[in-house]
């Protein structure tokens, strides 16, 4: 049985190949064999790289009745085409880094990119009539909610004693817990003032102050740190509070943070910045540096804030903790960092709705036509065009078909009428 001939592999169909066949060449057929078709141009090539999207207008005016004919309602449409300009490039963000002075070979820290721009705006956002206005630290924050008819003695114990309270407890828990100890705590002596002193402090059995401030966290710690901070405050600084950082991080359960607010605070001094979980958690979401614990954000921000931004920046970012950037559930859309591209931890979608909310609450206003009737004016993107309401001089075979709206019975007829046809019909279906 003579061997079956080995089949050849089915010849690629390529553009070239096709080519031969397009429509409209004058060459006959066998010059089109012979020659040799130009290169096809692929589909990729002649789409634009600009993309367009199409905005339809609709106008409503509604003319003066005629003589001649009815009152009638023409819409019409225009169709506007935009380009839509490619998205500049990302901006590059870099984080606060080591670099060498090359004239001094010194070396020091660089800023982060756009840090100025940000800080600005989270200020603009704190003010008045921002996202982030009103923020329980405003009214409740440990400086705040010291007595001020009280001396400047017990104003800086009232301080540090909010500080030392406020570990792992809520701004609004605090103040309550505060403001419990100014009117309830006993006086150590007859016919003494009650409230919260050193005095008072030192006389006050344990038990009492813990079910005192019961609703902070730690509570029970916090009573044995107060008691002892109480002691040393009258043995080694006479009454008062220390002025330093090494004395105030000395006393129990005072630890950096408490020890640069306390300072700003009761002796308006600032030697460093005060980070709690807001500002590392915040500046770390940032990219501003990357570190593990508050005393690694401090010292990071420390290297190259300028000074006069250490006092208010903790101020700022627990602000917008409270309000905007929350641990759980941040409202990107509401954020200006987020809508202005800022924040590279920011939700897309959160931030693309917000952008949506803010474009639809515009108001526009309206425009004036040419005789000074007002002319509404609506706009929608859409993909198609649909027809109008009234078809005008529309051409038809063997002539010009020229429509107008009649009026439509039941629209015209009085509300007795209407109903009276309706019922005819109803039965009319019946039958």
């Amino acid at each position: 049985m003579p061997p079956r001939p080995v089949a050849s592999p089915p010849r690629r169909i390529t553009r070239s190949s096709l080519a031969r066949f397009r429509y409209g060449d004058a060459n006959d057929s066998s010059s089109k064999e012979n020659s040799t078709p130009p290169p096809a141009t692929d589909i990729e090539d002649v789409i634009p790289s600009a993309t367009t999207t199409r905005k339809r207008k609709r106008t409503t005016v509604i003319e003066p009745p005629s003589t001649s004919s009815p009152r009638r309602i023409v819409k019409t449409e225009e169709i506007e085409t935009k380009v839509a300009i490619p998205s500049a490039a990302r901006r590059q963000r870099k984080p606060a880094r080591k670099t060498v002075d090359a004239d001094t070979g010194e070396a020091k820290v660089s800023a982060p990119s756009d840090w100025e721009e940000m800080y600005d705006t989270v200020k603009a956002m704190r003010g008045p009539g921002g996202a982030a206005a009103n923020a329980a630290v405003d009214t409740m924050g440990c400086e705040r909610l010291a007595e001020e008819s009280a001396s400047p003695r017990d104003r800086r114990f009232q301080t540090l004693v909010a500080l030392m309270l406020s570990s792992q407890t809520k701004d609004t828990t605090n103040a309550v817990a505060m403001m419990r100890l100014q009117t309830e705590l006993p006086a150590h002596a007859p016919g003494a003032p009650a409230g919260l002193n050193l005095e008072n402090m030192l006389a006050v059995d344990p038990d009492v102050l813990n079910k005192l401030i019961w609703a902070v966290g730690f509570h029970n710690n916090k009573t044995k740190y107060l008691k002892q901070a109480a002691v040393i405050l009258r043995d080694q600084w006479d009454g008062d509070i220390p002025d330093s950082i090494q004395g105030l991080t000395a006393l129990p359960g005072v630890g950096p943070k408490m020890a640069h607010l306390c300072l700003s605070a009761a002796w308006d001094r600032t030697e460093g910045i005060g980070v709690d979980v807001h500002v590392h958690r915040i500046t770390n979401l940032w990219g501003w540096h990357s570190t593990k614990n508050p005393e690694e954000t401090r010292m990071a921000l420390q290297s190259w804030l300028p000074r006069d931004r250490w006092r208010d920046i903790n101020w700022l970012l627990v602000g917008l903790g409270q309000t905007v950037c929350l641990p759980v559930g941040r409202r990107c859309g509401d954020c200006e960092l987020g809508l202005k591209g800022l924040c590279k931890a920011a939700e897309k979608k959160k931030v693309l709705e917000g952008r949506r909310i803010r474009e639809s609450v515009k108001v526009e206003k309206g425009e004036e036509s040419d005789d000074g009737a007002d002319v509404k004016v609506e706009e929608r993107e859409e993909e198609e065009v649909v027809e109008r309401d009234v078809v005008v001089n529309e051409k038809v075979e063997g002539g010009l078909k020229t429509e107008s709206e009649t009026p439509n019975p039941l629209t015209e007829a009085s509300p007795e009428q209407r109903e009276a046809s309706a019922g005819k019909r109803r039965k009319s279906k019946k039958t």
